[in-house]
């Protein structure tokens, strides 16, 4: 093989590098394999070396197979299962040259000894030098063979490290190389030449007294150690230092390195993000990374520049950027050999030293800043693989990277801070216009400066391009420039850089074929959120395939995960997204799709509302099309919490059926959800549903499908008080369900027209239409259906006065529905017995049969019932002459009717103050 993407290092722990990434080694014995054989690079090592080298006098029965196993593991951590070669008697690791850091650094060190110029000494043993990460095989410890290289390898160091020394002290880096010796005199106290070196450079650098001092350290380390005094070399370096000897000067200084301060400007408009800057204040000690992600055109560049001025005083060593161009329109990304080369130029590496070897510039880049307190900002970096080599791994540095990828790779192995970064917030919205036109023009039309907000979906970049437009034509109001904004034509500004879909299409360009086709095909759904199974659904694939590019979306900001499992992207990228489906899926695909996404909803909320309601009359389905995988909810409150979750979803999905030519999933999809949305209290959603269920099972001529809107219809306008309206609608149901045979629907119409006649007060009118809904019930042999109106024969008889007779009929109600389990009719029925029991006088009775329907009406999530049952509680209360319990039953009633918007509310309301009143005369 030829190795060029793979590097074995032993000076430090022991590690493979593949394209630039670390890989772990796991086992000691497998890195003590791959240690012997890289020290023998393109040399066998035989069977019986290793086994020695590895396992020593502890050798099992098994070590040979285990060394086998061992090496098919490395030639996978390498990638490439020919860079370790069996050949007689042993084994080969052929990484090509200079594929392991001590082979680099011996040839670095070979290098600098042949060349007679010091500034490509310093250059070649710098990077050799810096390839050393710590003690040399430092996780093989315990083979007394590889202890012994560790100790060769250790020496080697420190004599490249003596060279060094040299060749910069003849280049009059003097100054900058204290440090480092000071640190290397501690680790070896009787080193003669090291002592001289640091001498030199200490009275070079204006430090006569501290060159003496280091001086008289040694020698007296040396009497007490060893009972020796320094050599003559030494002692004719004290002297000459001490009579400040011309021989021993400094050559000729070099210019002085100025301090690095890449940033760019700040954005002057910046605005808002306070709490991001908070994040990003609270971690400016700390060190390490900081990703800044977040969808394209979200002002990531803005934040990290704005934020890098702001604490660029913190930083006295300099303050680096490179922009990455991990999204750029028609440029590659910038190579990280690249990005080092420009971070060294600005170090002040003179070009003579710069390194060639991408590794190598590495290891320079870390060398040079450890000890600084840099800030290094990375923007626009398309990948974690793009960013690791440039991060400075000096605890006084700290990066911040930009992206619209997450990035989460260096969060999980560089313990990088996210600090994602959402849409602008109202406030920061309008604040960002008035930044840009003006505190006098956003006031004179605060109506369209909050139209321009919403229409640019609060994205700053497209904010920052209709803001331009009204500065640039002060003479159009922002009513007229708010009007302009139809579709994204209208959010460009000249170059491809302030154009929102080329922005954004620099962002699809990173994606897989399937997440871009996904991406495309989640335009079709109305949203305003969306669940992971009818992503699958929409797509026509099974949910385990879906996860990936959900994920691959999400990492790419161009979907948010915004709660666990719901998805969703903002206005501006679904109208993208919607532009490439047009582009690029046939309209029979995109047809077919929107078909297996309404089949979802469809299919799941039918299961849902036959959860809620078992033994119910539920309406048939056509069979969902292939690829569609409906979900299943598993009990009434699994099906409550659905509904509750995806009822903004499916009040989209009715409308989008009815225009898209869905005609029979509108009326269904209404259907399906018209229980949910009685018990719910939305009545105005009721009623807006079933009346686009009525035009499109009109328009297509289903006469079924015209009877349930007309007897929905007739429930909700029966709930908003328009009773003649009800009643046409529910008399033009009963006409459709005759015509077509339907006895059941006769008979849930019959019962809806007793519930009507009974809100008007017309209860012997009411009283028969339940009968007869109680013999088409029979008829049909549905027994829950005959509960249902058992009690409300009961319920109208208690309110004729004939309250005995109500309690049979209720009390029959209540075993049938206990028999078919449905909780609905048990907990209507149970409130129909407490109002009997009320009305004879036993208000404790009352209270136990209003307390049973509380519960089971919490469990159906029946929040109007619920309401209208606490009125009745508290009034057996009351009759009972406690007040505090009546109060409280009350007020839990207000609470529920207020937030259903009732006007019930009001009366309940007037009764706590006359209740009030009462307790205070």
């Amino acid at each position: 093989m030829t190795g060029t993407g793979v590097r074995v290092r032993l000076l430090g722990p022991v590690e493979v590098v593949v394209a630039g990434s670390p890989q772990a080694v796991n086992g000691v014995r497998r890195k003590a394999v791959l240690a012997t054989l890289a020290l023998h690079a393109g040399r066998v090592v035989s069977v019986d070396r290793l086994l020695d080298v590895v396992w020593g006098d502890q050798l099992p029965a098994t070590a040979a197979n285990t060394l086998q196993r061992h090496v098919s593991y490395l030639r996978g951590v390498l990638g490439e299962p020919g860079s370790i070669v069996a050949r007689q008697p042993g084994y080969l690791l052929d990484t090509g040259p200079d594929s392991t850091d001590v082979q680099a650094a011996e040839r670095l060190i070979e290098l600098a000894r042949r060349s007679t110029d010091r500034n490509e000494q310093v250059k070649h043993l710098t990077a050799a030098v810096a390839l050393w990460r710590g003690p040399p095989l430092a996780d093989v410890a315990g083979s007394p063979w590889l202890e012994e290289q560790a100790e060769h390898l250790a020496r080697l160091r420190l004599e490249a490290e003596r060279s060094l020394a040299e060749a910069r002290l003849s280049v009059g880096e003097h100054a900058g190389l204290i440090p480092g010796l000071e640190r290397l005199v501690r680790q070896h106290p009787f080193d003669e030449h090291l002592h001289a070196q640091l001498m030199l450079a200490l009275y070079r650098d204006g430090r006569q007294g501290d060159a003496v001092a280091t001086y008289r350290r040694l020698r007296d380390n040396l009497r007490e150690n060893l009972g020796i005094d320094p050599g003559p070399r030494l002692r004719d370096l004290e002297c000459a230092i001490l009579r400040q000897d011309t021989a021993i000067a400094a050559p000729a200084p070099l210019a002085a390195t100025p301090v690095a301060a890449q940033l760019p400007p700040p954005v002057p408009t910046f605005t808002g993000r306070d709490a991001e800057l908070a994040a990003l204040d609270a971690l400016v000690d700390r060190g390490g990374a900081v990703v800044v992600s977040g969808t394209a055109g979200v002002g990531k560049t803005a934040l990290a520049v704005h934020w890098a001025h702001h604490v660029a005083e913190r930083f006295p060593d300099g303050q680096l950027y490179v922009n990455l161009r991990g999204f750029d329109p028609g440029a590659t990304p910038t190579e990280p050999a690249r990005a080092l080369h420009g971070f060294l130029e600005a170090l002040g590496v003179p070009a003579a030293r710069m390194p060639s070897d991408p590794d190598t510039m590495v290891s320079l880049y870390r060398t040079t800043v450890a000890g600084k307190r840099l800030l290094v900002v990375l923007d626009n970096a398309r990948d974690a693989e793009q960013v690791r080599p440039l991060l400075p791994g000096s605890p006084d540095c700290l990066a911040i990277v930009t992206s619209r990828d997450q990035l989460i790779p260096l969060v999980v192995t560089e313990s990088a801070q996210p600090v994602p970064l959402d849409l602008l917030g109202p406030g920061e919205a309008r604040d960002m216009l008035v930044r840009r036109l003006g505190e006098r023009q956003v006031a004179a039309e605060p109506g369209a400066a909050d139209t321009i907000a919403d229409r640019c979906a609060r994205l700053p970049i497209a904010l920052a391009i209709v803001a331009a437009r009204a500065a640039t034509n002060r003479h159009f109001s922002l009513a007229a420039v708010a009007g302009e904004l139809g579709d994204l034509d209208a959010f460009r500004a000249g170059d491809e850089a302030t154009d929102v879909r080329a922005v954004f299409s620099w962002s699809c360009r990173t994606l897989s074929p399937p997440a871009a086709r996904l991406f495309r095909l989640l335009s079709l759904h109305p949203g305003p959120d969306v669940a992971a199974p009818a992503v699958a659904s929409l797509a026509g694939v099974d949910g385990q395939a879906t996860g990936p590019l959900l994920t691959e979306l999400t990492r790419a900001n161009l979907f948010t995960e915004h709660t666990y499992g719901r998805y969703a992207f903002h206005d501006l990228l679904r109208a993208y997204a919607a532009d490439l489906a047009d582009e690029a899926e046939l309209p029979a695909e995109r047809r077919a799709a929107m078909h297996r996404l309404l089949d979802h909803c469809l299919h799941t909320a039918h299961a849902a509302d036959l959860a809620l309601h078992p033994h119910f009359s539920a309406i048939s389905l056509p069979p969902p099309r292939a690829g569609v995988t409906p979900e299943r909810p598993k009990n009434r409150s699994a099906a409550a919490a659905w509904f509750t979750t995806e009822v903004p979803v499916l009040l989209a999905a009715v409308p989008l059926a009815a225009r898209s030519g869905f005609e029979g999933h509108a009326w269904r999809l209404a259907w399906t959800m018209a229980g949910f949305l009685h018990r719910q209290g939305h009545w105005q959603d009721w009623l807006g549903t079933q009346q686009i269920a009525l035009a499109a099972a009109s328009r297509i001529g289903d006469q079924a499908g015209q009877g349930h809107a007309h007897r929905s219809l007739g429930l909700a306008c029966s709930r908003l008080r328009r009773y003649d309206e009800a009643d046409d609608h529910l008399r033009r149901a009963l006409d459709l369900f005759t015509d077509v045979g339907d006895d059941a629907g006769r008979a849930h119409t019959c019962l809806n027209l007793g519930q009507l006649a009974e809100r008007q007060g017309q209860h012997q009118q009411a009283l028969r239409h339940s009968r007869r809904a109680l013999a088409l019930f029979r008829g049909t042999g549905n027994r829950a259906g005959q509960g249902y109106t058992l009690n409300a024969v009961g319920w109208q008889e208690a309110l004729l006065g004939n309250y005995h007779n109500a309690l049979e009929s209720c009390g029959e109600a209540l075993r049938m529905l206990q028999e078919v389990d449905d909780v609905q009719g048990q907990a209507d029925t149970w409130d129909s017995l407490g109002h009997a029991h009320h009305q004879l006088g036993d208000d404790r009775r009352a209270i136990a049969c209003y307390e049973h329907a509380l519960e089971l009406f919490t469990q159906v999530n029946d929040r109007y019932a619920e309401a209208s049952t606490y009125v009745n509680l508290g009034g057996s209360h009351r009759a009972l002459a406690d007040l505090a319990a009546t109060r409280a039953a009350w007020r839990r009633a207000l609470t529920i009717l207020d937030e259903l918007g009732d006007a019930d509310a009001d009366s309940i309301r007037a009764d706590l103050q006359q209740l009030d009143a009462t307790r205070l005369h």
